[in-house]
């Protein structure tokens, strides 16, 4: 059976819907802990570079952490699960960031995806005319290239992370 890139992204965002409970993590860089998982919610709390958290939860792109600080909802990309002083390179630190990875299996899912929770997945049904919509958003490479020169965009070329051992 072939899948396609569409379903399997949905298998993997159904298959990577929750992390483990009080997974222990560290803040890669200072940032506010919310009350709810909006940016603009209340700010209860903010986390230095390096500061402990416990994960309790996952919803969309934010996790739910309680730290010294105190307990509050906190970007995904702002904390590192485990300890990030073990890690020895920078590629390490990459592929450890709490990227959705799920266990030993390697389902990833993205936060470049609206952040749905486990019900508005099991609920989701399909819809072409969503799916086209999304589609016609693709642009050409010569419309890209016209609208990085018009930005002044310059292109930075940079190695691929090796394969997974």
């Amino acid at each position: 059976m072939k899948m396609t890139r569409w379903s399997f992204t949905l298998c993997s965002l159904l298959l990577s819907s929750a992390l483990h409970a009080a997974e222990s993590g560290t803040a890669l860089k200072g940032d506010e802990l919310k009350a709810e998982p909006f940016r603009d919610a209340k700010t209860v709390a903010k986390l230095a570079s390096g500061d402990k958290v416990d994960i309790l939860k996952k919803d969309g792109g934010w996790l739910q952490v309680k730290s010294a600080k105190g307990k509050g909802w906190v970007r995904m990309l702002s904390i590192r699960k485990g300890d990030a002083r073990k890690s020895g390179s920078n590629t390490g630190g990459l592929l450890a960031l709490a990227s959705g990875r799920a266990g030993t299996g390697k389902v990833v899912a993205t936060t470049g995806i609206r952040g749905l929770n486990e019900e508005e997945l099991k609920a989701a049904k399909f819809n072409e005319v969503e799916l086209k919509r999304a589609e016609s958003y693709a642009s050409s490479k010569p419309a890209a290239a016209k609208f990085a020169a018009q930005g002044k965009l310059v292109a930075r070329p940079f190695d691929y992370l090796p394969a997974p051992k």
